[in-house]
């Protein structure tokens, strides 16, 4: 799959891409009400033997509007980017989203975008999708503009839960802000999975025989502090089971920036400089003040052992979760 980080005015769109089917929308967090939306798109691309193309946006709109507060991203742009592989698009194209883009009127986004550019055959997205300047362009403006212009429209109705709630992204992100990982996963067919740089931290862990790839997640990152059952990659696709604490280390230190600190099991070697990701499984409890290094250690053991005991069997949830953090 092709990741474009163009636009019309500057780049052509290769000729085998053109005339596809585009699923348009954020899709952050790629969860199954997207799902909905983009196998929809599939299914029509497959059917008209045409390229299944994602036309996204970034930064995330709300970061662009609000960029004192950054929305908590679910899936940062190149872990979608491997989400929406998984899935079988040809192509993701990240259109730059700025301020002057927002301005544009949504005839303006039809026309150039959608036609000129890509000449659409097909363009998909969720009953809700606004675009254009001041939010001009819905539902209805994308059936009556595909007429004019000869292609055709797709909308897909809201996603519900076996409760009849709607999946969304704002939901997934109040679990994950609870520590429910376990319920978030259900929402988004996979497990909730964070990507950064292991750093070097104080080396602690290694003096209490727990080394740990510490990763400095995005300061937005709304993960309830605690403990964790996680399952982490590197960058060579290995994967190692483990046991996380994300949190302020209260017990050695309570400044600075929340850390991700993972101890793999089983595992000796050097990680620093690897982009490597984490894949939570379960919640374990959440962080703790012990009265000394002794009562920690004697705990993190029983993390681990809890840890080993959540993840052993565990099985895939979809088919994105097999090949995302399995």
């Amino acid at each position: 799959m092709t990741v474009f980080h163009r636009n019309e005015k500057k780049d052509p769109l290769p000729e085998k891409l053109k005339g596809g089917v585009i699923a348009i929308g954020n899709f952050d967090g790629v969860h199954r009400g997207h799902q909905a939306v983009l196998g929809r798109a599939l299914a029509l691309a497959e059917a008209r033997g045409v390229p299944a193309l994602v036309l996204t946006f970034e930064p995330h709109p709300r970061s662009v509007f609000n960029p004192d507060m950054p929305v908590f991203r679910l899936t940062p742009a190149p872990l979608r980017a491997r989400i929406l592989e998984v899935m079988g698009f040809h192509s993701v194209i990240e259109y730059p989203f700025d301020r002057p883009f927002s301005q544009r009127s949504a005839e303006d986004f039809i026309q150039s975008i959608l036609v000129d550019w890509l000449g659409a055959s097909e363009v998909v997205t969720g009953f809700d999708f606004h675009f254009g300047k001041g939010r001009e362009g819905g539902p209805a403006y994308m059936m009556e503009a595909g007429r004019r212009h000869g292609f055709d429209v797709t909308l897909v109705d809201a996603f519900r839960d076996e409760g009849a709630d709607v999946v969304s992204s704002s939901r997934i992100r109040l679990l994950i802000g609870e520590g429910n990982v376990s319920e978030a996963a259900g929402l988004l067919g996979y497990r909730f999975t964070v990507e950064a740089e292991v750093i070097k931290g104080q080396q602690l862990g290694r003096t209490l025989g727990f080394p740990t790839a510490n990763m400095a997640l995005a300061p937005e990152t709304s993960l309830r502090p605690g403990i964790y059952a996680v399952r982490f990659r590197r960058a060579n696709g290995s994967l190692h089971d483990g046991v996380a604490s994300f949190g302020y280390r209260p017990t050695v230190t309570e400044e600075g920036a929340p850390l991700l600190e993972t101890f793999l099991f089983d595992f000796s070697g050097d990680l620093y400089g690897e982009i490597c990701s984490v894949s939570f499984f379960g919640r374990l409890r959440d962080e703790w003040k012990f009265e000394g290094l002794d009562p920690m250690v004697a705990q993190i053991h029983k993390d681990a052992e809890e840890s080993r005991a959540l993840l052993s069997g565990v099985q895939p949830i979809s088919e994105i979760d097999a090949r995302i953090t399995f």
